[in-house]
């Protein structure tokens, strides 16, 4: 099993792994990693590799392979690569990750106070959004929505993690707000992100990553809300 460090500590931004192998077009597979693969509208994290005879391989992205397990590290086109067995450093771009973590953990305090369904979504360094179903756009005051938003982020509640099983999920259909991705089952464990007392402002299965608290994730303001689709609208969040 590749050890995925984040699970354990989001805030990890460095770790010495083994080069386990490499696929055809190049990427690189370690034996344990800070770097989140692109899922569920998170993008792969950047950074580089310091490899053993002090060269640096630029890692442009990080991406899931054909099992849908293993995270692959993607070199930048014209950087050195390492050997299978290779003892590496692996170093997140963090600004570019603390930036993904204060946005997603933001999208779930804004899909705890818009109350339907999600049809998708995206989280981004500078700017995120969700989609949801939502037949009636005048349903949602844009300058409300900001002001409720940057209150719960102030209120500085924390942001934790519990495990469940896949039958307890099964029995509680409702913590899944997504209708376009399902979370991961199949292990026997899912996993969900907590904030507030025991999941009182949101509760949800997700394998992204997130701040500790809050307050981290600093002021936003909400842009445009778009008609994408008959029932489709999509809503915009932004630092500022």
């Amino acid at each position: 099993m590749i050890e995925l460090v984040f699970r354990n500590d989001a805030y990890t931004r460095e770790c010495t792994s083994r080069v386990l192998g490499l696929t055809g077009d190049g990427g690189i597979i370690l034996e344990r990693t800070v770097f989140y693969a692109a899922a569920g509208g998170q993008p792969g994290d950047i950074g580089h590799l310091q490899l053993a005879d002090g060269q640096v391989c630029k890692i442009a992205t990080t991406v899931y392979g054909p099992d849908k397990a293993t995270p692959v590290h993607v070199p930048a086109e014209g950087s050195p690569r390492p050997q299978v067995g290779d003892m590496v450093t692996a170093v997140l771009d963090w600004d570019n990750r603390h930036k993904l973590m204060r946005m997603h953990t933001c999208l779930h305090l804004l899909c705890a106070l818009v109350k339907f369904p999600v049809t998708g979504g995206q989280v981004g360094v500078q700017e995120g959004r969700l989609d949801f179903d939502i037949e009636d756009a005048s349903a949602i005051d844009k300058d409300k929505l900001t002001q409720d938003l940057n209150a719960l982020i102030e209120a500085d509640h924390a942001v934790t993690e519990r495990i469940i099983t896949d039958a307890q999920l099964e029995a509680n259909p409702g913590l899944v707000r997504t209708m376009s991705v399902r979370p991961p089952m199949g292990t026997g464990q899912v996993r969900l992100v907590s904030i507030g007392p025991d999941g009182a402002i949101d509760l949800q299965p997700c394998g992204g990553t997130h701040v500790k608290r809050t307050s981290e994730i600093g002021k936003v303001a909400v842009g445009k809300i778009e008609k994408k689709g008959k029932i489709n609208r999509r809503i915009r969040v932004a630092f500022v």
